[in-house]
Parts: structure tokens; C-alpha cells; sequence
């Protein structure tokens, strides 16, 4: 019953999201925040997107990220995938593990926990069930600043931001009576 529940509110948030933002735009990056529930401290994480990271005990994969327009209501999207690595080496029964020969886990066989989308605007609408760990989105990352081709590199030895030729003035108009 639970999870028909939470299936409903993300068919209504996407509903909402469609009809609220006129398009979503794609971006290169994301950031979030992870949680260590056990320590209590909380990390900001910057990925780029196909890009995989671990974080504690779970790695993190972002596959999409889209952002809505400047214009419109902020909101950022993201398809995360969360793997577990299994319990940590420093768990009770590691040292038994290690003896028995098991290796540490490859983040791409290890066990998915989570795969799905994230929205930045409504963090418990679609959210990772761990244990230990909550994982967020804070926000998609924009693209990088794109430089125009139709502008001249600046001279050489030129102060870096100054224009790349001397701005002409214009001419002072006579005072007509």
C-alpha cells in the first residue's frame, strides 16, 4: 500500500512538474547531498553526469539531469542509480568475511538500492530507503560558459578581461542654437 502511494505522488509531482515548467532543459552535472545518518555528517557531491562515485558504503551514478528554465519555477531532475558495497569493513563479521576469501564489492556488480528519478523541489517524493545513507539533489549544474567565435583574442600582453581593440569614442556633437 505504501508504495502505490508513493508511485501516485510521483505520477502527481510529474504531472505537476509538466505543467509548471514549460521545458526542462538538459545539463552536464549535478550536485548532491549525502547523509551519514550514523555520523550525522553531510556532504555536498559533484558529479558529472555518467560519472560514478562512492560515498561510504554506496556509489552514486548520475545517468540524466535537466533543470527548468531561468524564467520558470526553479526545478532540477535527476536519474540517479545507488549501489551498495555490502557492510563495512570495520562491521561485525568483516574480519570472518576476509577469512573466508570474500573481496571487496566492484561498484558496477554490487547491489542496486535505488534507481530512478530525484527532484530537487521534493526530496522525499522519490528517495533512496537505506539504512545508513540519504542521498539527495540540490541542483543540476549548468553548462559551461560557451566563448563566442566571432570575437577577436585579445593582443599580446593585454590585461586578462580587457577588450581585445580599443573602444572608439565617438566624436562631440556641435551645440546648435
Amino acid at each position: 500500500m505504501k508504495r502505490i502511494a508513493r508511485v501516485g505522488l510521483a505520477v502527481l509531482g510529474a504531472v505537476a512538474l509538466a505543467a509548471s515548467a514549460s521545458a526542462l532543459e538538459p545539463r552536464p552535472g549535478v550536485r548532491l547531498r549525502a547523509l551519514d545518518k550514523v555520523t550525522g555528517t553531510a556532504t555536498d557531491i559533484s558529479l558529472k553526469i555518467g560519472e560514478t562515485v562512492t560515498y561510504g558504503r554506496v556509489s552514486l551514478t548520475v545517468r540524466s539531469c535537466y533543470a527548468s528554465a531561468p524564467e520558470d519555477t526553479p526545478e532540477s531532475v535527476a536519474f540517479l542509480e545507488i549501489r551498495s558495497l555490502g557492510p563495512s569493513p570495520n562491521s561485525r563479521g568483516a574480519k570472518e568475511r576476509k577469512d573466508k576469501g570474500e573481496k571487496s564489492v566492484d561498484p558496477a556488480t554490487a547491489k542496486p538500492v535505488f534507481s530512478g528519478w530525484m527532484y530537487a523541489s521534493s526530496p522525499g517524493l522519490s528517495a533512496l530507503e537505506h539504512p545508513v545513507y540519504d542521498v539527495w539533489v540540490i541542483q543540476c549544474s549548468a553548462a559551461a560558459p560557451q566563448v563566442l567565435q566571432d570575437v577577436p583574442p585579445p593582443p599580446p600582453g593585454a590585461a586578462p578581461g580587457a577588450p581585445a581593440a580599443p573602444l572608439a569614442t565617438p566624436a562631440p556633437q556641435p551645440n546648435i542654437p
